[in-house]
């Protein structure tokens, strides 16, 4: 075991750090009352290589290893979650599966721009009806012959106005049930597509959710990623990775909130001294960095795996499984060691605790990270 990073690892960490405070933390608060998209951030992170990081670099990609990528969405995700949940879905759900299962004309058009942040992507899976059980797709793709008509509905879909290419999960033949479905690439614009509400969410509201509807959506036959049939497997296999992506932004939140509460335990006094002289708030700042570390190597352990191109699904949902449980801990414990303080605003705890829930849901909730562990513990 190696616990060192590279020269080439840390300097990531550094950029990911200083990005961060110098161009995410300004303004956050207000993004996320007014529920605004960082628009102008995430253009930035597009030109600093956060937004296809692991793409071939002959894609426009950084190459970079999946560790790289980990320790990016940590530094991101302790600032705002609004903005790495969008680099995470770009990274993990779209670049990741395009370049593994696309085709060479679907890299060229597609990820070349994706891997820049020229545009970002969006990965639709969930629908009114589908959401754990995502066998249950009532899209559906009608072949045509030369292209599939897509009609139907997604809901909770990450940067679902703010992306340019949307890969579309849908049910062509019924009578196969999950083998029948397919993965296609939907372009904004195209006639028949429209943007629904946007949600208005307890956390993470920069990112901007929106429903989706498909109404006679032509679509080419080139637009399909895979084989006919293949797209619940590429949903399911991309899925195993963007676990990844989320358990560093769980493991993010809940740095953030250890670190503001580590500071202000050394600022504020009560009872003549500082808080972080009381041995109340001394456990609870041990039991916060204890789980914190013990999240941070369940999350590297699981990038490690990826890179040695080993098994790494039940690695993934454990990293997952235990960073979201311990964000939601961490953030409520930073939140009562602030005390009133931690219940307003401008404190940035109470953002933290509102966005670590979301980390429990999506990618695969709570429940279904045990699942998977338990199939792949069962085998």
């Amino acid at each position: 075991m190696n616990f060192q990073l590279t020269e080439e690892q840390l300097a990531v960490q550094q950029a990911a750090r200083d990005f961060a405070n110098n161009d995410l933390l300004p303004g956050v608060i207000d993004r996320d009352t007014e529920q605004k998209f960082p628009k102008d951030q995430i253009k930035k992170m597009g030109e600093l290589g956060f937004m296809g990081m692991m793409v071939d670099p002959r894609y426009n990609g950084g190459g970079m290893d999946t560790i790289s990528y980990v320790l990016a969405m940590e530094e991101i995700s302790k600032i705002d979650a609004s903005a790495s949940v969008c680099m995470s879905v770009n990274n993990s759900l779209v670049c990741w599966g395009l370049e593994k299962f696309g085709t060479e004309e679907q890299k060229e058009k597609y990820l070349k721009r994706l891997a820049t942040g020229e545009v970002i992507g969006a990965f639709c899976l969930s629908e009114p009806e589908a959401g754990s059980d995502a066998t249950s797709q009532r899209t559906t793709a009608e072949d045509k012959g030369d292209h599939y008509l897509l009609n139907g509905t997604k809901n909770w879909i990450t940067n679902g106005n703010s992306a340019s290419v949307y890969i579309v999960i849908a049910q062509t033949d019924i009578s196969k049930k999950h083998k029948g479905i397919n993965a296609l690439i939907v372009e904004k614009g195209m006639p028949g597509f429209v943007v629904g509400k946007k949600e208005d969410k307890m956390g993470i509201r920069g990112s901007d959710t929106h429903s989706l509807m498909f109404t006679d959506v032509k679509v080419p036959k080139a637009n399909r990623i895979g084989e006919d049939g293949f797209g619940f497997t590429f949903a399911m296999t991309t899925l195993n990775g963007g676990r990844i992506g989320i358990a560093s932004q769980a493991l993010g939140i809940a740095a953030g909130a250890y670190e503001l509460a580590l500071k202000y335990s050394k600022e504020r006094k009560a009872f003549g001294k500082t808080l972080g002289e009381h041995q109340a708030i001394q456990f609870k700042l041990a039991d916060m960095a204890t789980k914190i570390d013990a999240a941070r190597l369940l999350v590297h352990q699981a990038a490690w795996l990826k890179d040695q191109k080993k098994d790494f699904v039940k690695a993934a949902a454990m990293a997952k499984l235990y960073a979201s449980q311990i964000a939601q801990d961490v953030t409520t414990e930073a939140v009562q060691i602030h005390g009133g303080y931690g219940y307003v605003k401008e404190f940035h705890v109470e953002r933290l605790m509102r966005d670590a829930k979301i980390t429990q849901i999506y990618e695969g909730t709570t429940e279904i990270q045990k699942m998977v562990i338990s199939r792949e513990l069962l085998k």
